[in-house]
């Protein structure tokens, strides 16, 4: 093993930060209209190939590269829109037929 700035690393890196930027935005692509996906199951869908399992590295992603996808089917773990762009997500959503009861993301969108 070989040492970072924050202890161990695996000998190996499975993805590199590149590599896991596209395997994110790659995921949030493939969420189908209607439906939705946390930062967190975002992060947990990925950690076995990339190493990675970071729900706030995934907000960081969108928030930076995220406009090419759809990024309004992303959402906090309580289901909450992404801040600043609550009115568009929801909208967006809408539109592709989601029904709001309240103004979080209903859990039976989730996947």
């Amino acid at each position: 093993m070989r040492r970072s700035r924050r202890g161990l690393l695996a000998d190996h890196v499975k993805m590199t930060p590149d590599e896991y930027i596209e395997a994110v935005l790659d995921l949030v692509e493939r969420i189908p209209p209607g439906r939705a996906m946390t930062y967190g199951a975002i992060a947990d869908a990925l950690a076995d190939r990339s190493g990675r399992n970071s729900a706030r590295r995934v907000g960081t992603i969108m928030a930076l590269h995220g406009s090419s996808v759809p990024w309004y089917r992303v959402c906090g773990a309580n289901g909450k829109l992404p801040q600043g762009h609550e009115n568009e997500a929801r909208r967006r959503l809408q539109a592709e037929g989601v029904t709001f009861r309240g103004e979080r993301v209903p859990p039976e969108v989730m996947l």
